[in-house]
């Protein structure tokens, strides 16, 4: 393996992408519930409700700054290992990325400071204002992520070829491609029932424990699991369509590579079929026990026993693992029946890297994989650790004063300011 440059290079954009991937979903589905949640504790100038949303918002914002850290470094590693791809579709591939970039540090980055640093400096309605927008920004950085990708998978825009670059002649196109936005509604979809499967999970964990202040966490599990019921069959229906689609030939299909060598290239290049049975039986798998859980679950609420019985509790702790199995299986048979191609029938995996020698390669597996292994488990530690800690000691926790007026609690503000 470390002989293969080529190889070594593939396996660590798979661990690096799995790896950041798992960061933008969470974001993705947590904070819909954080805004809903805030706009109904605005609405009834509701206490509890707010510190519920301080609770959720503190998750998301340790889980954001990481996913940002692990963006860096994809982006990094895509210059320094795969600068065949942006030397050739720069235009097609590197701009969506660009626009996405600016997108999420120059405004999603900025509401959200706004929002973290504004609780009780600015009126209730600006405020969910600001996580307004942090919400419509990060889906619109996922919307333009997935152009790029997309175009890999199936590459439309009415591309040219100048100077050895290929150039856009409609980026409408581009923008509309079915690839994109079909994954664009999986990825909605899929990060709702994994937003949901946090919530249902950490919720389970403190009504196990019979720990339940301002009874946030028995509305957080049956919300959760509505949304975790409304969700699943459409992220399962919207990522069986995406494989229709690439069953057909890309409209660009050609354009560098005659039909004879773009079948001799893929005769040569398949990826090998340990990785679709891999992706399959992970996804498969994970599928099978959500629609199993599903079922318990719709059963159990109907009994009116969804935040009391401890026998169903303490299993659903570890839900979110499904939904991340189901995804990372679902990348993995999605890129895979991409090779040989980086774009489809158009440039091939070992056109698209980097001229590096085994050595290079060595070591960029070595220190980025070392990377993103260190991010994923701080992570994971912190999320954990602010899951079990509960609202009064979380990352957006008020800071508690001494001699509170009587009929307040401790640190919040008065209603009035809500």
């Amino acid at each position: 393996m470390f002989d293969d440059p080529l190889l070594l290079a593939r396996v660590q954009f798979a661990v690096t992408a799995s790896v950041h991937y798992l960061f933008v979903a969470l974001t993705l589905g947590l904070a819909p519930f954080i805004l809903f949640g805030q706009l109904g504790a605005t609405l009834r100038r509701d206490e509890a409700r707010m510190r519920a949303v301080r609770f959720w918002g503190g998750l998301y914002v340790v889980n954001y700054a990481m996913g940002v850290l692990s963006g860096l470094v994809m982006e990094l590693q895509l210059a320094l290992n795969w600068s065949g791809l942006g030397n050739m579709f720069g235009y097609a591939f590197g701009a969506p990325l660009a626009v996405e970039t600016m997108g999420a540090f120059f405004v999603e980055s900025t509401f959200l400071g706004l929002w973290i640093f504004g609780w009780d400096r600015m009126g209730r309605w600006a405020h969910l204002a600001c996580f307004a927008v942090v919400t419509a920004t990060a889906y619109l950085s996922a919307y333009w992520v997935l152009v790029a990708n997309g175009f890999l998978r199936y590459p439309v825009g009415g591309l040219r070829i100048e100077d050895g670059t290929v150039r856009v002649g409609d980026p409408a196109a581009l923008m509309a491609n079915p690839s994109t936005l079909m994954a664009l509604g999986h990825i909605t979809t899929g990060a709702l029932l994994l937003g949901s499967s946090v919530i249902i999970a950490v919720s389970a964990y403190h009504l196990a424990g019979r720990n339940d202040p301002d009874r946030m966490f028995g509305r957080g599990i049956r919300w959760g699991t509505a949304v975790f019921l409304i969700a699943l069959e459409p992220t399962a229906h919207l990522g069986a369509m995406q494989f229709s689609l690439y069953e057909r030939v890309p409209p660009a299909s050609g354009l560098t590579y005659s039909p004879d060598e773009i079948a001799a290239v893929e005769a040569r290049g398949r990826a090998p079929g340990f990785f679709d049975a891999f992706g399959d039986g992970l996804m498969m798998g994970s599928w099978a026990l959500m629609f199993l859980l599903a079922l318990i679950l719709a059963a159990v609420w109907l009994l009116r026993r969804l935040d009391r019985w401890r026998g169903v509790l303490w299993p659903l702790v570890l839900l979110p693992f499904l939904p991340y199995g189901a995804s990372l299986g679902g990348w993995v048979l999605r890129e895979t029946r991409r090779q040989p191609w980086a774009v489809e029938d158009l440039l091939t995996t070992a056109e698209a890297m980097t001229d590096m020698t085994p050595a290079m390669a060595a070591v960029s597996f070595s220190l980025f994989t070392l990377a993103f292994a260190v991010l994923a488990a701080v992570t994971y530690l912190l999320l954990v650790r602010y899951a079990r800690l509960g609202p009064e000691r979380g990352p957006l926790a008020p800071i508690r004063t001494q001699g509170p007026p009587d009929g307040e609690a401790a640190g919040y503000p008065p209603a009035h300011t809500f």
